[in-house]
């Protein structure tokens, strides 16, 4: 095998041995072999027959051997020149193991180990194959048959093999290999087949030959390794890369969707159907919203690390379709929460709008009706010529009755105006219903005027009788006079205490108490005018019944007759009470309101302080520097659980802002925090968190990608917050550079110090924001002294496989490399145009380049 061995190598300067015992001991073919497999030139050889002339020359190969770090222990160059073939044997051993056998190196392992994983790994797809070491795993030959059909396929067929058949296997192994790869016979087969265990250096040294004929197949895997390396980077690049581009167009539809809806401002005739809208809106914030949140949150954290990983690949940074940056979604959405803001507010006011409009429609009705019914028949009265045919008396009993009569309609002046004011105010707040308002008010006003018309007539008609006419019943007219003004209060009584009342504090419902007790302190009083007024009409009865006047039993100068004013009375009386429960159910209302006012109050005085501080520790946490980053990312991930259970009370919140909107209630003397604001923050609170936890996963990502210790972590940290004065997370120019001068960066104040920093600051501030970011700082502290890919190692190993030509072909790609990345190299690769292009050659180069620089792969 030796002999065989040296043969291989000798044959390329011309020469041969026959015995390796006798033809090394002059070390003419010692050194000339030593010259071919090292490829290095020896000393001038000593060509003298003398014993002292061998002696040196083998002295002059072994001194080449040890010069190669190589230990020759017992070995001497006396015992190769007098033939001592164990010594002779060892040094050939030993020479094998330098040239052949140690710079073999699979996976980190080295010399016969790495030779055999070698061995191992282009094996393991054939059946019955199992190499294990270098003696007994060869015996059937199907290794070494293995070895060659998995480098040259053609040139065995390798189903015909039978395992029963060692002797036909290994020979045809060893005819093949002389004849096809140049590895000549170092074995015999029938003494491997015929030995319990085969020379193990014997077989190392033959399956050294094999690896050493297929090195070049070896640069190709190794070429190949690379390459679907970079590309499946790409390619997960490229989907994370198409997620985002589809989580922000669905992002930005839906908020495409819902601004329209939250800018409809068409309003609702009815309070049902406004506080509907508001129920919507509710569930708007408590279900639909919530999740894109959550995604929006999602989409920034996607974003970043899609960011870190394109760097730590040294890849060109994403920049998204038009449209959908991270700041086009954050416009985006700042336009929903302001449509929201808006929204909200229109529908509060269009509540107070119809709360108003329904307390005033009704309260339109109520005196409408009051006036129509005062009104009924009064033209028709107005009308009648009754004074013709009267008597004095009559006369001035109508006289008086009309003057009374215009007592009492300009008493009901008041009203009329009150019912025109009461229209207009409807009109300019755009009520539903302000047509037949109108109509109404202006029948009203029309009958009004043509009262007075009338009224005005009718006295120039009496006037003129008047003349004519002398006596009046001056005790009727006394009574006419004091009883109409006294019925006209009855009727205002009435009319206040059956009054539709709305408020919306204690205040304002002591203030209608207040009001309410002085009118009550006015009815002793009135009732000693009621029975004045009766005193009155009792007197005229006695009159009639001691004087026998004949007065046919009725007051002609007024309709209002005891009876009517003790009724009314009667009336009054009995609304004194009701008005006095409405004012109580109103008055515990309004404390309920109260309660609830501080029932929230108290609430979120203490949750938006708490949610407040919050902000502030997580704050504080991403700069302080507490154990390695899992344990950070630890700390901050059990922080956000203590945030999310949390979430209850501001759900109860959200209850007791929804108990007060149905109260009704818009304000709340008793926080200075309103349900928005608490939203608002929550809302920011879970992002901070969650971008908080995506920053400290990032750092782990290019700590890990980079090789950066948990110490040089804890380096870069300590000196970034101590020049972090005022804790923002980021270092100014100036602190910036102190922080790298501390870290044993050479920046002095000169023109070319400056120059390096303003290169250094291009690369860790590259927007020019005036701020560099701990992510930024610790990317340039790591980058510098990366191990990464480059678009030339890339070409490189293009080159390998395409057999060292400008270009390469289809078939090349899908038989170097796995079917999909062959199949996206295809894809993706431009023909390739050179001079000695052939068809279908396609430029490896320019996708190399493409895979780093600005591109759409």
């Amino acid at each position: 095998t030796f002999t065989a061995w040296c043969n291989s190598h000798l044959r390329k300067a011309g020469t041969q041995i026959e015995n390796i015992e006798e033809d090394f001991r002059d070390g003419l073919k010692l050194m000339l072999l030593l010259e071919v497999i090292s490829g290095e030139r020896l000393a001038k050889p000593e060509r003298g027959k003398m014993r002292v002339h061998k002696i040196s020359n083998v002295n002059k190969a072994l001194d080449f051997i040890a010069s190669k770090g190589v230990k020759l222990v017992s070995i001497g160059a006396e015992e190769i020149v007098d033939g001592n073939v164990k010594m002779t044997l060892g040094m050939i051993w030993t020479i094998i193991l330098r040239f052949a056998i140690q710079d073999i190196s699979v996976e980190e392992t080295s010399a016969k180990e790495g030779l055999l994983l070698w061995c191992q790994r282009k094996t393991a797809p054939y059946k019955n194959v199992n190499i294990q070491n270098f003696h007994i795993s060869w015996k059937d030959g199907l290794g070494f048959c293995a070895l060659i059909h998995r480098h040259r396929p053609e040139l065995i067929d390798y189903g015909k093999l039978r395992k029963d058949d060692p002797l036909t296997n290994l020979n045809t192994a060893f005819d093949v290999a002389e004849k096809y790869l140049d590895i000549p016979k170092m074995l015999d087969a029938e003494d491997i087949v015929g030995t319990a265990r085969p020379d193990e250096k014997a077989i190392m040294t033959y399956v050294s030959s094999f690896y050493h004929a297929f090195s070049g197949a070896q640069k190709a895997e190794t070429a190949a390794n690379r390459i679907c390396k970079v590309l499946a980077v790409n390619q997960e690049n490229e989907q994370l890369m198409e997620d985002y581009e589809k989580l922000a167009s669905d992002l930005l539809e839906w908020i495409r969707r819902t601004i329209p809806w939250l800018e409809n401002r068409a309003p609702e005739n009815t309070m049902q159907a406004m506080q509907q809208k508001l129920e919507d809106f509710r569930d708007y914030r408590r279900l639909h919203k919530p999740p894109k949140v959550q995604e929006k949150c999602q989409l920034e954290i996607n974003f970043n690390t899609l960011q870190t990983k394109l760097r730590l690949s040294n890849r060109p940074a994403f920049m998204p379709s038009e449209g959908k940056m991270v700041s086009d979604i954050n416009n985006a959405w700042g336009g929903l929460e302001q449509a929201e803001k808006g929204y909200e507010e229109w529908l509060l006011n269009e509540i107070r709008r119809l709360e108003r409009l329904d307390h005033l429609a009704e309260k339109f009705r109520q005196k409408a009706s009051i006036h129509e019914s005062w009104t009924d028949g009064k033209e028709a009265m107005l009308q009648q010529k009754d004074y013709e045919t009267a008597t004095l008396s009559e006369i001035k009993a109508l006289l008086k009755k009309h003057e009374a009569f215009e007592s009492d309609l300009a008493a009901h002046q008041d009203r009329v105006e009150q019912i025109a004011a009461i229209a207009q105010e409807l009109n300019e707040l755009d009520y539903y219903d302000s047509p037949s308002v109108n109509a109404r008010c202006q029948k009203i006003c029309d009958q009004w005027d043509n009262l007075g018309a009338l009224t005005q007539k009718r006295r120039e008609a009496l006037e003129r009788t008047e003349k004519l006419l002398e006596t009046i019943d001056q005790l009727y007219l006394e009574y006419a006079k004091r009883a109409a003004p006294f019925n006209n209060w009855m009727e205002g009584a009435m009319e206040d205490l059956q009054d539709t009342f709305i408020v919306h504090t204690i205040e304002e419902i002591q203030g209608l108490t207040t009001a309410h007790e002085q009118f009550k302190a006015t009815l002793p009083d009135a009732d000693k005018e009621r029975q004045a007024i009766l005193g009155i009409h009792n007197e005229v009865s006695k009159i009639v019944q001691t004087y026998h006047v004949n007065m046919a039993g009725t007051n002609p100068y007024t309709t209002i007759t005891p009876l009517e004013i003790n009724g009314k009375w009667e009336h009054v009386r009995q609304l004194v009470p009701r008005r006095d429960q409405a004012l109580m159910e109103e008055h515990a209302r309004q404390q309920q309101n109260e309660r609830l006012r501080k029932q929230f109050g108290a609430q979120a005085n203490v949750i938006g302080p708490w949610i407040q501080t919050k902000m502030e520790e997580i704050g504080r946490i991403s700069i302080e520097m507490h154990g390695t980053l899992e344990d950070q990312l630890n700390h901050l991930r059990q922080y956000e659980k203590s945030i999310v259970n949390y979430k209850p009370k501001i759900d109860q919140l959200e209850g007791d802002h929804q108990l007060i909107q149905e109260a009704l209630i818009f304000d709340n003397k008793h926080t200075n925090y309103t349900m928005e604001h608490i939203r608002v923050g929550w809302e920011q609170l879970l992002t901070t968190i969650a971008r908080t936890i995506n920053e400290v996963e990032n750092q782990i990502l290019t700590r890990d990608a980079k090789g950066i210790s948990q110490e040089q972590m804890n380096e870069f940290r300590a000196s970034f917050n101590h020049f972090d004065r005022d804790h923002s997370g980021t270092l100014g120019p100036e602190e910036f550079k102190a922080c790298l001068i501390s870290l044993g960066y050479d920046i002095g104040n000169d023109a070319q110090g400056e120059a390096e920093f303003a290169r250094i600051m291009s690369i860790v501030d590259p927007n020019r924001l005036g701020v560099v970011t701990f992510q930024a700082f610790i990317d340039f502290m790591s980058r510098e002294t990366a191990d990464t890919d480059t678009a030339d190692q890339v070409m490189a190993s293009f080159k390998i496989l395409a057999g060292d030509k400008n270009y390469i072909t289809v078939d090349e790609l899908r038989r170097e490399l796995p079917p999909d990345q062959a199949e996206y190299c295809i894809a993706r690769m431009a023909p390739y145009n050179g001079r000695d292009a052939v068809p279908g050659a396609l430029d490896y180069m320019s996708f190399s380049t493409a895979l780093y620089g600005e591109s759409d792969l």
